[in-house]
């Protein structure tokens, strides 16, 4: 037998039946309603009120028949339905014949782009389950195509609209039936569900719309050229007719229900929340209703004529909501539709079920009929339990379903299909871009039934899938002493700031380097080689030239070669050899303004520039015990230490702010 339990916003109906003759034959119906509002919208607020009422349906459900239910068919209200466009192409070197399998992996990238943009949105945050898509188009070779099975190609192109669940509409559908004692054999979208019951497949060749509307939701579906081509929700419904009448006459929403039935009657007596009995006619509560009824019929037209593009042929309208009295006209005329085009579902139910102890002609039953219908008929490919990770899947979609679906549809993505690969790693050094790669990912693994299967192979009732989802690969990671070595011994800066050997980079470094050391100004002395007293001298010399020199002083002019001391106090030494004889300093001194103090610098030999390296010395920084980045700057802007000095800039070398 097939349990099918219908979780609306104002009651749970239960229903329970067998296939016979390819039709489902009811042998039991229960309807409880919710003793306090523990649903809005079609979304389940008090999950412990809720599996409650559940539970009680199912128990006299059980003593009716005499038998324990265990597993049960739910479907999910379409409430913050979302659906996005998705469209993937595909291009091979020579013409191919296509398969069922090249369409797969056609689709289902057009559907990953659509998981792409719908986490890009607004509810980014959220976490979606896929409940189904839609082709809306083929391309080959760049021409429209209906179908692209069996044909020859190479360039393929697919559009579709993909449909998403947030996962708390799932999730609580889920919770509710634990609670209750149940296992979910199958769930399905409420409107997929009426549809099925009260739209039977060989009638869509035409264009027909069902509106389901409940307490809480009203959901739509359309369906034309024998397929279902759309469905979508609005969550104006019966609750804000009873809410118009709490408002108007100060009752509690039990009366304002009981009220909304007694739109005929000649006089209708009530007692009001201050405990007075009033009595007033049908025809004034139709007056009350005439407001909201229309403000829900207009919001079916337009939700109709946005998903279809214009009035269907003919429209069906289901649920409780349905009922209330005058709702048909008002819809006709909002869709600017003939009144006999719009009628209340039940009429077709008979095509797919029947009951001997029934009457089934109630549009109330759209949505539980269809539950079980769906399911005992296998119009949803998740009649029965499929496995997954040996758990039972959460499953949406109707008619044929791949693994790769089922997988989207209980949260996995492309990603975990494929893997990524580890982010690249991009550097410049000394003018020239390196690059590392990123560490490839660690494939999935996919078993159906026990062997390796594709993601396009289709699933089956009992079915079992193993899935291990594929792990990232690792982003490429390098420090400077992996690009230079442990070994090296100059200088390195890294986007013009100089930094040790365990500086980790990152995509777009600029790398500069020196193999010269860290070294003193050279002497400006020309003379190889000195007395005591001389070597003394140039020390002084030195240490003066290390320190700032006011502005207002004049540089240094350059020492001589009589400024040597006296023969009388120099030892004797031997003479230099005449083939290397020592070369007078060529170059110009400059001056800078370093850390904002002056220095003035000598002349280098053989009129080499000076670079910004070459006042590291001046600086105070102890290179040798570096603790923190150094900033290097000439005239404001970021710099490395090769950079050549002109006369007069303005250098800044200092430690970074902590």
């Amino acid at each position: 037998m097939i349990y099918a339990l219908d979780i609306g916003t104002r009651s749970i109906i239960g229903v329970v039946g067998r296939v016979e003759d390819e039709r489902f034959q009811v042998l039991a119906i229960e309807k409880e309603e919710h003793g306090k509002r523990a649903m809005l919208d079609g979304q389940i607020e008090d999950i412990a009120q809720v599996a409650k009422v559940a539970r009680r349906v199912t128990e006299r459900l059980e003593e009716k028949l005499g038998c324990t239910l265990e597993r049960v068919c739910v479907a999910a209200a379409g409430r913050a339905l979302r659906t996005e466009k998705g469209s993937y192409t595909m291009e091979f070197p020579e013409v191919t014949r296509i398969t069922n399998d090249i369409i797969g992996r056609l689709e289902s990238g057009a559907v990953s782009e659509a998981e792409s943009l719908l986490s890009q949105g607004q509810d980014s945050q959220r976490r979606f389950y896929l409940v189904g898509y839609t082709v809306s188009g083929y391309r080959l070779d760049r021409y429209p195509m209906t179908t692209l099975r069996g044909h020859n190609g190479q360039l393929l192109e697919a559009d579709v609209v993909a449909t998403f669940l947030p996962s708390e509409v799932v999730e609580s559908l889920y919770a509710v039936t634990e609670a209750s004692g149940l296992e979910v054999a199958s769930l399905t979208l409420e409107p997929i569900a009426a549809l099925n019951a009260a739209i039977p497949a060989d009638l869509r060749l035409l264009n027909l719309v069902l509106a389901d509307i409940g307490a809480g939701t009203s959901d739509i579906a359309v369906c034309r050229d024998g397929a279902v081509v759309g469905y979508t929700m609005a969550t104006i419904a019966g609750d804000e007719v009873t809410e118009e009448l709490m408002r108007r006459y100060l009752i509690p929403f039990a009366t304002a229900e009981r009220m909304k039935t007694q739109l005929n009657e000649s006089k209708v007596t009530y007692r009001d929340v201050l405990g007075l009995e009033q009595t007033i006619s049908g025809a004034q509560i139709r007056e009350v209703v005439q407001a909201p009824a229309r403000a829900l019929a207009q919001e079916i037209a337009q939700r109709v004529v946005a998903l279809n593009g214009t009035a269907p042929s003919a429209l069906f309208l289901a649920g409780g909501g349905s009922k209330l009295d005058g709702l048909l006209d008002l819809v006709a005329e909002a869709l600017e539709m003939d009144e006999n085009r719009v009628a209340l579902a039940g009429n077709n139910y008979e095509i797919s079920a029947f009951s001997d102890e029934y009457e089934l002609n109630d549009p109330e039953l759209a949505t539980p009929l269809g539950i079980a219908v769906s399911a005992g008929l296998g119009l949803i490919s998740d009649s029965y339990r499929i496995l997954l990770n040996n758990k039972p899947a959460k499953l949406f979609r109707s008619g044929t379903l791949t693994v790769l679906e089922l997988l989207m549809m209980n949260g996995y993505t492309n990603a975990d299909m494929l893997g990524r690969t580890g982010k690249n790693l991009s550097v410049t050094v000394d003018g020239q871009r390196m690059i590392f790669r990123g560490q490839p990912a660690t494939p999935c693994t996919l078993r159906l039934n026990g062997a390796e299967t594709a993601p396009s192979a289709l699933v089956y009732a009992g079915d079992s899938i193993e899935f291990t989802p594929a792990v990232p690969g690792a982003s490429a990671q390098r420090t400077l002493k992996d690009l230079l070595g442990a070994d090296f011994a100059g200088v390195v800066s890294v986007n013009g700031r100089l930094a040790d050997l365990d500086t980790l980079l990152y995509t777009g470094d600029q790398i500069f380097t020196s193999q010269r050391p860290v070294r003193p100004t050279p002497s400006p002395q020309p003379i190889r080689e000195e007395t005591k007293e001389a070597e003394t001298a140039k020390a002084e010399t030195a240490r003066t030239d290390s320190l700032p020199v006011e502005q207002s002083q004049p540089a240094p002019p350059p020492p001589r070669a009589a400024a040597t001391p006296p023969a009388e106090t120099a030892p004797s030494r031997p003479a230099a050899p005449p083939q290397a004889p020592p070369k007078p300093s060529q170059g110009k001194s400059i001056q800078v303004l370093l850390n904002g103090q002056t220095l003035v610098l000598p002349g280098k030999e053989e009129g080499t520039p000076y670079y910004v390296m070459d006042l590291l010395e001046h600086s105070g920084i102890d290179f040798d015990n570096l603790d923190r980045g150094v900033e290097l700057q000439v005239n404001g802007t970021d710099c490395s230490f090769m950079q050549e000095l002109r006369p007069r800039d303005n250098v800044v070398i200092r430690y970074l702010e902590m």
